[in-house]
């Protein structure tokens, strides 16, 4: 006996997908300090019914390093955006 798989209906959603609000007004979105070293936080959406919130060190005492490298990840993590 043969099984076959078929795909699930089209719906329009690309998963995973990055949930990232960004502030304009506040250029530390996505960051805090933790006893002197900053970490970023955001969320990820591997499937159309579960979110994942994504909390990690950036190995930096230093605010502007950790916006760099936030700036960094996300780019990484949008590409063609």
């Amino acid at each position: 006996m043969t099984t076959t798989c078929t795909p699930p209906p089209a719906t329009g959603a690309v998963y995973p997908q990055l949930g990232v609000r960004v502030d304009p007004a506040n250029p530390d979105h996505h960051l805090w300090n933790n006893h002197g070293t900053w970490f970023i936080h955001y969320t990820v959406y591997p499937d159309p019914l579960t979110a994942e919130r994504v909390r990690r060190s950036l190995r930096t005492r230093s605010l502007d390093e950790a916006r760099r490298r936030r700036d960094e990840l996300f780019a990484g993590l949008t590409p063609g955006v």
